[in-house]
């Protein structure tokens, strides 16, 4: 009887230990699933809470390495804002100060020398123009991020429009005696299916791009070519100072320049090819870079195919609809 007794008093003891013991863990658990709660990790809200502190711990390193993530991210971002706040700041205070300058000129008396205050007045406009044109590029890009910016799409010759392109900057190659060709001729019309004004804007801040780092007599070079059955590829080329490999990666960056120096010799507000980015982006299309350093650039984006008419045959005529 002692031992009967003795033995049904262990297994008793053992259960309320072990129930006690299983409860204070539990309140210990479910404490770190609240402090991970209030830290709004959803991985935690929708789970059970379990006692077993193998899957436990595994649960609180992914929360963990989550968390780190996250963290990494944010400081990314932190540092991407202070440099853009600070190229922002940059690129208007440059035109701003040389308005103010001129015009301060003015007022202390340079007024009344009328070829003076005409030579100053037509240097403070081209402050101004600069500012323009960096307020309307942000705005533009605002407008593709934001997807406001609403693309016209419509059919028309790719062709064309580089010939086009070409014609309108071929006084700003000639000034450096850069030729603007395409690799081939193209005796029938290549027909796409896109926002003719954006894409032009595009070719042309690619075109403006390669001319400014281009070499002297040198040659940007544009193809046009099938890649697969509904796509084609625009190529453009320059035989320039290219562009060194660390530096690919931030290009489409707005206000990010390859050159550094203060003065920075090419002027443009910096958002070219971010703009290029987004419009192309926009289009649900890919851009694409591919530079030597010392040998040249080539950016090269793809467009949708225009959508070829069906032949109709009605006796001896064929129409086309």
């Amino acid at each position: 009887m002692v031992l009967g007794f003795a033995l049904i008093l262990f297994i008793v003891c053992f259960f309320v230990i072990q129930i006690r013991v299983e409860r204070f863990i539990y309140k210990r658990v479910k404490q770190i699933y609240d402090d991970v709660t209030l830290l709004e990790s959803s991985s935690f809200q929708d789970q059970p809470i379990t006692t077993d502190m193998k899957t436990l711990t595994q649960e609180i390193e992914k929360f963990a390495e989550n968390k780190k993530m996250e963290i990494e991210s944010l400081k990314i971002r932190e540092n991407y804002r202070k440099e853009f706040l600070g190229n922002v700041s940059h690129e208007l205070k440059t035109p701003l100060f040389t308005v103010q300058g001129y015009i301060l000129t003015l007022l202390d008396g340079a007024m009344k020398d009328k070829s003076v205050r005409k030579k100053y007045l037509a240097r403070a406009n081209k402050g101004v123009e600069r500012l323009i044109y960096i307020v309307r590029d942000l705005d533009m890009i605002s407008k593709l991020e934001s997807g406001d910016l609403h693309l016209e799409r419509e059919e028309f010759d790719i062709v064309e429009l580089v010939q086009g392109v070409f014609d309108m900057l071929e006084m700003k190659a000639n000034k450096k005696n850069i030729t603007l060709t395409f690799d081939i001729e193209y005796p029938e019309p290549v027909l796409v299916y896109a926002d003719k004004e954006r894409i032009q804007q595009v070719v042309t801040n690619l075109v403006v791009n390669s001319i400014k780092y281009g070499k002297e007599s040198g040659t940007t070079e544009v193809s046009i070519e099938d890649l697969i059955r509904n796509k084609v590829i625009v190529r453009v080329t320059d035989n320039g100072e290219g562009i060194e490999s660390q530096n690919i990666p931030r290009l489409f960056e707005r206000f990010y320049r390859v050159d550094k120096s203060g003065s920075r010799r090419e002027g443009g507000s910096g958002l070219g090819l971010s703009i290029v980015k987004h419009i192309i982006e926009a289009h649900k299309e890919k851009i694409y870079v591919e530079s030597v350093y010392g040998v040249g650039s080539e950016f090269s984006f793809t467009l949708e195919k225009a959508k070829k008419p069906v032949e109709i045959k009605t006796g001896p005529q064929v129409r086309k609809t």
